[in-house]
């Protein structure tokens, strides 16, 4: 049997459920006949934590008593503002040791503080990214995906992010089955891939303000394979192509084309994830017209071709890979 001991940081203002999250994903993983995570828990001290909501969280033991584990995690909360003395310095002396080093939400914070993260790409909640990306000027920060691999740092959004990655690195270690199960068992999907956006189309443009645009903004999403052109889009929102197109971004933060390149990605997503209606059908349903239209547009957003993206997120696995060509 092949296990992998797995670290937890703990310290006050933690937030709980990046803890458990990841930990209830290995732990569900360990049930599996020929699969084990060794899951420990420590803070500075050894002493109890008190969570950001207010759980109090009793660790295993110390940061120093703990052995070098194959897996090193590191939650976000609140804590990670002004982490306790020692902290940092103890990540700084540590974190080169496992064979792999992993954030949770502003979990990233802590590691770029100790140095972890300098000359690597990695991601962190949304909210945090600008600040990140400012203060840790040789951190390659990328806020669109919701985790991150690089080598052996793997990196992740908020919360329900976490998960995502706790399951990629179970079904990097023991394979997409008993990743898929553990899924199933918390209720969650395993298709979530880490370069996937943080933000749909809608969350990430805002809300336009004037009634026609948002009327329009709800008719792409409802009407992908229509046609989206800003000719068609401003002649549905009663404005001249040029008014309607300096209008859109300005209230939406994005131009039309992006929007719609946007709305349709997502769906075609959706499609091949929850069908198993053939590619040059979903092509057509998306606005593509075409295929290869849409492979160019999944390999430019995605970096996978959708056959590809299909066999490994479908949860329709069988039935999707006999309708892909």
């Amino acid at each position: 049997m092949k296990q992998r001991s797995v670290l937890v940081v703990l310290f006050d203002g933690v937030q709980s459920l990046d803890v458990t999250g990841p930990m209830e994903v290995f732990a569900g993983a360990s049930r599996f006949p020929e699969v084990s995570y060794d899951l420990r828990t420590a803070s500075l001290d050894g002493a109890p934590v008190r969570s950001s909501c207010g759980l109090t969280l009793v660790p295993d033991g110390s940061l120093a008593d703990a052995a070098t584990p194959h897996t090193l995690l590191v939650p976000g909360g609140q804590g990670t503002r002004e982490p306790a003395a020692g902290l940092v310095d103890w990540l700084r002396a540590h974190g080169p040791r496992p064979q792999r080093l992993v954030s949770v939400c502003s979990g990233a914070l802590l590691l770029a503080a100790a140095g972890q993260l300098d000359g690597h790409r990695v991601t962190t909640h949304w909210n945090l990214c600008d600040h990140l990306a400012r203060t840790y000027p040789a951190v390659e920060v990328d806020p669109e995906p919701i985790f991150v691999r690089d080598g052996r740092l793997a990196t992740s959004a908020g919360v329900t992010a976490g998960i995502d990655l706790a399951l990629a690195l179970v079904e990097e270690d023991h394979g997409r089955d008993a990743a898929l199960t553990v899924a199933r068992h918390l209720v969650v999907f395993l298709r979530r891939p880490g370069n996937q956006s943080q933000f749909s189309a809608q969350l990430t443009a805002q809300t336009a303000r004037r009634e026609p645009l948002r009327e329009v903004q709800h008719w792409i999403t409802e009407h992908p394979a229509e046609d989206l052109s800003v000719e068609a889009l401003a002649a549905r929102s009663r404005l001249s192509p040029r008014h309607f197109a300096r209008a859109f971004r300005t209230e939406t933060g994005m131009t039309p084309g992006r929007y719609v390149d946007r709305v349709r990605l997502e769906q075609a997503r959706r499609l091949l994830e929850d069908t198993t209606d053939g590619v040059a059908g979903i092509a057509h349903a998306c606005g593509y017209g075409t295929p290869e239209a849409m492979r160019r547009a999944f390999v430019k957003a995605v970096g996978t071709a959708p056959a590809e993206y299909r066999r490994r997120f479908s949860t329709h696995p069988a039935g999707g890979r006999a309708t892909t060509r």
